[in-house]
């Protein structure tokens, strides 16, 4: 199991070598009640030391931070969509990074700097990262970045992302975007009791008349063997700039080396055959 590329993955701790795991940790976000108040932006920040994203007015909407990066380890979206009515409808969303049970960016380290947790999430060593930059085009959420900084930033030229505050779970505590969050948006726990817990919500939003309501990142049998922050959203990914179906970029490569090894041994044994024939 430890060195699988797709699928599900139940024991991903384990699968990376820890014995004795506790179970999988994870978020479910629930955008049908967030209220966009930034709460967990901040509380992510201040516990992480994070820099500021530059304090930039993007002009879209009350978000100013844009999009998941270096600097930005929570975002909260807001996305307006107008209504037949005229009126607009918010749909507000705190994103992070999916630590994913199957994480390219963890797969494609040289240096071992991405490493997966007894939690199951996915983490960087600051102190082991040399700034390749791998790790950024493998994620297929765009979520991981090099930092960038004058020279008396934190880190710069490092990859950085959502740590799930790894510190804080090792010493007991939620996470500090969930524990600040006011309307438990943010929900932080066993991961299969976060699944059951989403699907539950769901079916309630559907009773209710909310027939749009739908989870994504829950599923192990996606692209990416399931998310460990799933998201309960109301309208299709690509509304909140999600991909509809993310596929983990080292999916392919056991067929790739196997292909690749087949067109080696061919090669062999053509170069082989032309020497015997020339022999002749």
């Amino acid at each position: 199991m430890g060195n699988q590329f797709s699928g599900p993955d139940p024991h991903v701790a384990a699968s990376a070598g820890w014995d004795d795991a506790p179970s999988r940790k994870g978020f479910f976000t629930d955008t049908s009640v967030c209220i966009g108040c930034k709460a967990c932006e901040v509380a992510c920040k201040e516990w992480n030391g994070v820099p500021d994203d530059g304090f930039n007015l993007l002009g879209s909407s009350y978000d100013n931070t844009g999009t998941l990066g270096a600097s930005t380890w929570r975002h909260v979206a807001f996305i307006e969509q107008p209504r037949p009515d005229g009126d607009l409808r918010w749909l507000m969303s705190s994103d992070v990074c999916k630590h994913c049970t199957h994480a390219a960016c963890l797969d494609v380290c040289p240096t071992g700097s991405l490493f997966r947790t007894e939690f199951g999430t996915v983490v960087v060593q600051d102190d082991i990262c040399n700034g390749c930059g791998y790790c950024v085009p493998a994620c297929p959420f765009g979520v991981i970045e090099r930092r960038e900084g004058d020279a008396g930033t934190k880190n710069v030229g490092i990859a950085q992302k959502c740590t799930l505050c790894y510190d804080r779970l090792d010493a007991g505590h939620q996470p500090a975007c969930a524990q600040a969050c006011p309307t438990e948006s943010i929900q932080f726990g066993d991961l299969d009791e976060l699944r059951a817990r989403a699907a539950a919500r769901v079916e309630t939003l559907h009773e209710q008349g909310v027939t749009e309501a739908r989870l994504y990142g829950e599923n192990p049998d996606d692209g990416i063997g399931g998310a460990g922050a799933m998201f309960l959203l109301l309208d299709e990914p690509e509304a909140y700039r999600l991909p509809p179906d993310p596929v983990v970029s080292t999916r392919d490569l056991p067929q790739m080396w196997r292909s690749a090894g087949v067109a080696a041994v061919t090669l062999l044994a053509g170069a082989v055959a032309s020497f015997v024939g020339r022999r002749r």
